[in-house]
């Protein structure tokens, strides 16, 4: 089952650049990071249900660290805002 779905979360970070709309993206790299947690009915509820945590996607839970589909999700977002964060300008 694991073949339908990334089995990591670097995997999953790129699939979320692909489809996430540009205009969210720049929102969510916007963030502060205490303000991720309010993309988990949104986001998150979409990872959970897309990425195959809840038919068998065991490898993506193994390899974000995480023992639960939620928290698992969250260690995505998380991931998908710091690699978005990566392309912003800093200023010094």
């Amino acid at each position: 089952m694991d073949d339908l779905f990334p089995t990591t979360v670097d995997a999953a970070v790129r699939l979320l650049q692909t489809m996430v709309p540009d205009d969210e993206q720049a929102k969510i790299a916007a963030m502060p990071e205490d303000d991720l947690i309010n993309l988990d009915l949104g986001l998150g509820l979409w990872i959970r249900n897309n990425l195959g945590f809840y038919d068998g996607n065991t490898r993506l839970l193994r390899d974000s660290g995480k023992e639960s589909p939620d928290d698992a999700s969250f260690s995505i977002i998380h991931a998908f805002w710091q690699q978005l964060r990566c392309g912003l300008p800093r200023i010094h």
